[in-house]
C-alpha cells in the first residue's frame, strides 16, 4: 500500500490518510467542502459541491492519477433535496465522463458541511 497526502494550511486531526494506492486502484477517503487554505466552507450547495470536488482532485493530482481515471463516486449529504444541483456541478467538473456514482442521504456532516464526496480512481504507479 501507498499512502498518498496532501499540503493543507489547516488541521484535520482526523486519523486517516487522503488516499491510499493498492492494486492498481486510488482510494479517495471522504473529502468535505472545506477549503483546505482557509478552513471555511461556502454556503450553498453549488459552491460546497465544487469545492468537495476540487479537493478530490488535489487527491488525484497528488497520486498522478486524473478526473479521467475515476471509477466510482459516493456523495454523501443531508438532504436529497440538493441533488439537482451537486448532479449539475458534478457533470461539469466530470464532463463526458461518468464514473459510476451514489448518492447517500445522511445526517448532519462533520462542520456542518453540505457534501462529502469519496472515490475510488485508477492508480498509475509512478515510472
Amino acid at each position: 500500500m501507498k499512502k498518498i497526502s496532501i499540503k493543507s494550511n489547516t488541521k484535520d486531526g482526523g486519523h486517516y490518510s487522503a488516499g491510499v494506492a493498492y492494486n492498481g486502484l486510488l482510494y479517495i477517503s471522504g473529502q468535505l467542502s472545506v477549503n483546505p487554505e482557509t478552513g471555511k466552507r461556502e454556503n450553498n450547495i453549488k459552491d460546497e459541491t465544487l469545492q468537495a470536488l476540487k479537493n478530490l482532485d488535489r487527491v488525484l493530482i497528488a497520486s498522478g492519477s486524473t478526473r479521467d481515471d475515476v471509477i466510482q463516486c459516493r456523495i454523501y449529504t443531508p438532504s436529497v433535496s440538493y441533488w439537482p444541483e451537486i448532479n449539475k456541478v458534478y457533470a461539469d467538473f466530470f464532463g463526458d465522463h461518468k464514473p459510476s456514482r451514489v448518492v447517500v442521504p445522511c445526517n448532519t456532516l462533520h462542520g456542518g458541511c453540505l457534501v462529502e464526496i469519496e472515490a475510488i480512481a485508477i492508480y498509475k504507479e509512478e515510472k
